[in-house]
């Protein structure tokens, strides 16, 4: 066990994961000791016995903590929720499922003792992991580091540990629908990387699915970049100028030739070109636009409906 005088906060996000709370307390237990850390669960609007649980290992050990939501605001919205409530000195986050082998903690605590402000895992592929996951994931980060004004490591992963220092700077952002890996990546500060192989769920399925997926990749090239839009304008002053340049064409070979041009293939393909380019264009500024109305809302990132601690300010 780590022998430190600090208090460690360590976030769970739940999402239907009443199958694995007992086994990853349990096993944080076994390498941290009880007076060393608070564990705070955010129950994400859980379906199941989640909340249930928590609140019966909150009765036997005062030291796990729950907050639970009103309803199901996302796993970004739930980790944001547990730095909001952290009370330690540095906070760790990491999922429920045990993917995000606990043995590691020794060593990032470690590591921040040393010195760091951020420890950040990075995933190595596993064969249990899927091809299409591999893939998109793959896509997602090299599109991201090319159009992005961050860089951010393949196969990044939300278990890491954050010092008051940067917690304090997540907690001032007023920003809407934030998304951690990015902003994290932003703030700079002294980085320490660990590699691991994730281990397989211990239980229950994957919630985050392909549509939860191309939401969480949205946001990030939305967040950080606005190079999408100066695509869209570039793109579409070269369509403008070939589709110029196809006019004077068929102009001169009206008034200076007697070959007729037949033009409904050319036309029509000239149409359904530009009409999806149009459709592309306007979707990438109605993505910002949609953002900045979020935004200009105000509106909370999550709801608490009960919790077993008060909120830090």
């Amino acid at each position: 066990m780590v022998d430190i005088n600090k208090l460690i906060s360590i976030v769970i996000p739940a999402f239907n994961e009443d199958s694995n709370i007992d086994v990853i307390s349990e096993r944080i237990s076994t390498i941290l000791s009880p007076n060393q850390f608070e564990l705070i669960f955010v129950d994400d609007g859980s379906s199941d016995n989640t909340l249930l649980k928590l609140k019966k290992l909150h009765s036997e050990k005062p030291f796990i903590h729950f907050v639970s939501f009103s309803k199901n605001f996302g796993h970004q919205s739930a980790l944001k929720a547990g730095l909001d409530f952290a009370d330690g000195d540095c906070v760790i986050t990491m999922d429920a499922d045990l993917q995000h082998p606990p043995e590691l903690l020794p060593q990032m605590i470690e590591k921040w003792i040393e010195g760091f402000d951020i420890v950040y895992t990075v995933r190595k592929d596993s064969k249990e992991l899927s091809y299409f996951k591999r893939k998109t994931s793959v896509v997602f980060y090299k599109t991201l580091n090319k159009i992005g004004d961050i860089k951010l490591e393949p196969g990044s992963a939300d278990y890491r540990l954050l010092d008051r220092t940067v917690v304090n700077l997540i907690k001032q952002s007023k920003e809407y629908n934030l998304f951690l890996r990015g902003f994290i990546a932003w703030v700079g500060f002294k980085k320490f990387k660990i590699d691991y192989e994730p281990n397989a769920r211990y239980s229950g399925t994957s919630k985050f699915s392909v549509i939860k997926m191309m939401k969480l990749a949205m946001n990030g090239f939305t967040s950080f970049s606005i190079r999408p839009l100066y695509f869209a304008t570039v793109f579409g002053g070269i369509v403008s100028l070939l589709a110029f340049l196809y006019a004077l064409y068929a102009a001169y070979i009206k008034l200076f030739t007697n070959r007729a041009l037949e033009g409904w293939t050319s036309i029509l393909i000239s149409v359904l070109f530009i009409g999806g380019i149009q459709l592309i264009t306007l979707g990438i500024i109605g993505q910002y636009i949609g953002m900045i109305l979020k935004q200009t809302k105000s509106r909370p990132d999550y709801i608490v409906r009960e919790s077993s601690k008060k909120r830090l300010m």
